[in-house]
This record gives structure tokens, sequence and C-alpha cells, in this order.
């Protein structure tokens, strides 16, 4: 009935080309698996598995077929029917056509009926073959100078913050998680829709888009999301793969309201439909959009509103945001690459999404950074209980006795990092007595202000140990100062000594004080007795 559910690829000096076999012969007696003499338990688990099994085992297009079939038998009454397609020949539209019509067939031979389904009126690759004379010349070209204009100078990457770096080449291991909207929710987002002259899919992706924007601080929010692409009632009973691609592209100023972005995206949504026609593989290719092999082109989180839910250990984006609704609940569903999360940062993701959800139903004229995120415990937590530090310390010792005490405790391990340069704490301990030695030679006790000008370094840490060990107080000074500036600091601290590098002495070349470098004077400094 289907051509396409019978079709294999071929190819000759690497161009591909359709070929439908004229029939394809599944035997369920070769393709079953018995599985009565399990526990339930291991029955259950061992279904699980094969289902794995079999989504993750790849089809040879050019010898196919392109769908499998395998019955596993639980008992003398319950079966699980799996069955498996490639996507190049079926979409989520074409799987409901699929279980509609195998349900059909198989209820009347079931009860020794014939049932005689509607001819089709083309096939799949009749479709095919118009799609591809009537998408070039003028219609191509109003098609993608939309796109162009539409996805101008996009950025290369959503920076959602990670709890592991981008890796140079994606695995797509995937995880889902899930979670509800009950019923009084669902019904108050289709009248804030229905309200705005919007659908529910409009509403949820300006929601979504919003906390994007809010994770990743980018005021420029690409999402891909599918479109069925049928446009003809003959190609409505079709299987085949129509489904296309459209980038929602939002950008944000900061200080909308929610209604503000809804009206956005209701704009952009519209002018994606009038021009979907575009494969979305031929869009990358004209906008010459760079493949990277971390990350997919042109958006890296997918969003999609359906009727049918589904779960697999398979990431194809970043984040796959899907939203399933019936006439109880709205169901989310988060699908995430490991490579890139841990499931506890989703669970607080979809949680602040709900908490999104409540913000805008309450007032949907909130400006969108004013939108609550956090739960109420989750703001205790950062307000409250992470900041409550308050802690037992040594009132009379003071920070370079603490920082002895650590040297007694552990010598040789690293204190100090500077680039390619490290000191242990002994190493450190013995660098700062010298200085303070040499600074007391100077003068340099209680109540003596020591000015420091140096740049970022081990000679800085070093620096300000031997100006305590001294006895001194230190007086930080940034040689990033104009010149003026750190001379009136100079004065008006009277700080007798400084301590700088060598490169900077010009900088105070109207100091009247003693100047010491440390890294040209180091050699007389670390001949003071420790």
């Amino acid at each position: 009935r289907h051509e396409s559910l019978r079709t294999i690829f071929s190819s000759t000096e690497g161009e591909a080309y359709q070929v439908i076999l004229p029939y394809i012969s599944i035997d369920l007696a070769k393709c079953s698996q018995d599985l009565t003499f399990l526990k339930e338990k291991e029955r259950t688990s061992l279904v699980e598995k094969i289902v794995l099994e079999e989504a993750n085992t790849p089809f040879n297009l050019s010898t196919g077929p392109l769908i499998r079939v395998k019955l596993l038998i639980l008992s003398e009454g319950e079966y699980v029917l799996l069955i498996t397609m490639h996507h190049i020949i079926s979409d989520g539209w074409s799987m409901g056509l699929f279980f509609k019509e195998l349900s059909a067939l198989y209820n009347a031979y079931a009860e020794g009926k014939e049932l005689l389904l509607p001819i089709l009126p083309i096939q799949y690759a009749d479709f095919a073959l118009w799609q591809r004379e009537w998408l070039k010349g003028e219609v191509l070209e109003q098609q993608l100078s939309y796109w162009k204009q539409q996805l101008a100078n996009i950025p290369d990457l959503l920076e959602l913050p990670t709890d592991k770096p981008r890796p140079k080449e994606l695995t797509y291991q995937g995880a889902t998680y899930t979670t509800t909207f009950s019923k009084e929710v669902k019904d108050q987002l289709n009248q804030l829709a229905q309200g705005n002259q919007t659908s529910l899919f409009m509403t949820l992706l300006a929601a979504f888009q919003v906390l994007l924007y809010r994770y990743s601080g980018q005021k420029d929010i690409i999402v891909g999301s599918p479109i069925a692409n049928r446009h003809f009632k003959e190609t409505e009973e079709l299987i085949g793969f129509f489904v296309n691609t459209l980038s929602l592209r939002t950008t944000f100023e900061g200080n909308e309201t929610f209604i503000d972005v809804l009206k956005k995206v209701k704009e952009t949504t519209l002018q994606a439909y009038h021009h979907q026609d575009v494969p979305f593989e031929q869009l990358v290719d004209h906008l010459n959009i760079p493949r990277e092999l971390n990350r997919n082109p042109v958006f890296q989180v997918w969003f999609l509103i359906s009727s049918i839910a589904s779960s697999y250990p398979v990431a194809k984006f970043d984040l796959f945001f899907g939203v399933f609704e019936n006439e109880e609940k709205i169901f989310i569903e988060i699908n995430y690459a490991t490579d890139l999360f841990e499931s506890k940062t989703i669970e607080r993701f979809a949680a602040h999404f709900k908490e999104l959800i409540q913000g805008i139903l309450q007032d949907p004229y909130q400006l969108i950074y004013e939108l609550r995120l956090l739960s109420a415990p989750e703001e205790r937590q950062i307000l409250i209980e992470w900041n409550d530090t308050s802690t037992s310390y040594p009132e009379d010792k003071m920070i370079h006795q603490l920082f002895e005490e650590q040297v007694e405790k552990t010598p040789h391990n690293i204190a100090v990092v500077y680039e390619d340069q490290e000191l242990t704490y002994q190493q450190l301990n013995e660098k700062a007595n010298q200085l303070a030695h040499y600074l007391r030679s100077l003068g340099v006790g209680p109540d003596t202000l020591v000015a420091i000008a140096v740049e970022r370094s081990l000679e800085m840490i070093i620096g300000l140990l031997g100006i305590l060990k001294a006895g001194g107080a230190y007086v930080p000074l940034d040689p990033t100062y104009p010149q003026d500036r750190l001379q009136f600091m100079l004065e008006d601290t009277k700080a007798s000594v400084l301590l700088t590098q060598s490169f900077l002495k010009d900088t105070f070349q109207n100091y009247t004080g003693t100047i010491v470098s440390l890294d040209q004077d180091w050699d007389t400094i670390q001949h003071e007795p420790i």
C-alpha cells in the first residue's frame, strides 16, 4: 500500500537513488522471541534491553528493508510487537498513520472481515518528484531570501551553562526527564493563548525561549522545531518523510514583558510557516554554515509539541524539549545530552520552567527579567543558607601566623601557582622570611606602612607575606593607575618603603622613599638570615 515502506537506497558513483521493491516479506515466526520461561521482573528487564537494542541497531540503506519487526511473547495472551523504521522513510505523522492502518487491518483480520482501505491517490515518490520540480527558480529564491535575512549573523552556539565541557565530538548519548502540568495550569495556558490570539505551541515556546535567555544571558535565541509539511490533502494519508525543520529566532532587548515576547514569537512562527518548504539541510548549505562535530548547525535546542510522547537513550540535540497534551495534563519531556548535563541540572531546569510558567500566568505583563525562576526553598538556600558563613576564627592570631601553622602541616604541598611557576608552602615561607628580615633592616616594624606595586605574580604573594611577617602593613598600588594618582597615594600614606618590580621603576621616579625591586634585588634580599 505504501511504497516508502518497501523503498531502499542504492548509490552509483556517490549519488544515491531510490529503488522501490515490488514487495517485502516479514515472517513473524522467525522474528519472534519466547520470554514466557522468565520471571516477571526478569522479563520486564529483558524487554527493555531488547527495545534499546532494536532502537540502536543500524539499517543497511542499500539492501533494506528499512522496517524491522520483532514479536516478544510474554505469556499465552500477552505480546509486545516492536516496529522499528528508518527516519528516511517515515516521520511522526507517518507513525500515527501506520499504527492506525495496522490496527484497522488487524482488527478486521481477527474478526474474519475484509477491510478495504481507500486507494492512495499518489505515492511518496510522486510527491518527491513534484517538490523537486516546484522548489527551484523564483520559488526557491523567495524562500531562501527570507531565511537568509532571518538567520543573518546568528550566534555559533547557545551557551547554556553545562556540567561538563563540550567534547570535541558528541557521542549522542542521552537521557530523559519528565514532569507534568496540572489540568488547571493547562487550562490557564490555553486561556492565555486564546486571549492573545496565539496557540499553545507559541505560548510555551515563548516561555521556553525566555528561560533560555535567562539561563544563557544571550539576547539571540534560536530554537529548532519540526513542521509536518503536508500542504495538500493527497499527502495527509501518505507514509513518508515529509517533516521539515524550522529555525525559530527570537531576539531580546531585556526590557520586554512576556506579552511582548509572545507577540514576537507569534510573528516569527507565522512567517516561518509561510516559508517552510526549503529542506533544512539545503538551507544550511545555502547559508554556508560551518559544520562542527560537537554541535548541531543553526540551533542546539529542539522544541516540539505533540500528542505522542517517546523516550530514547539518544540525544540528537543538547536539549530536546517535548510538550505532550491530553485531556487531563501537559507532559514535559526533556531529553538531554549526557555529554553535557547531569540529571540534577535538568531536574532544576524543569523546575525553573514550571516556576516561570506560574509567574507568567499570574501576570503576563511582568518584565521578563523580573519573572521568578527560583522556588521558595531554592531562594532560602541561596540567600540564607549558603550565606550563613559564620565560623569560629582564632582572633588572637594574625594571618601570617596561621599561614606558618599550615607550613608545619603540609610543607611540601603546593601553596601558590602562577602560569608555569609554583612554590610549596615551605619555599614560600622561606622567601617571605628572607624578605621580612630585609625589610626590618630597612626599619620596617609595627605601624610602618609599606607600599607594594607589582603585577600578578609569585612575587606579589611573597611581598604581602613578607610585609606582614616584618610587622608592617601593606598599601596595595595598582601599577596601571595614572602616575599622578600613584604619587598622591604614596605621599598621602607616607609609606617609607615601596616593593615593586624593576620594569615598573620608571613609574615611581618621583618617589623619595626606599624602592626594593623584588626581582632585581633578590640576590641581596635572600642573603638575609631566615
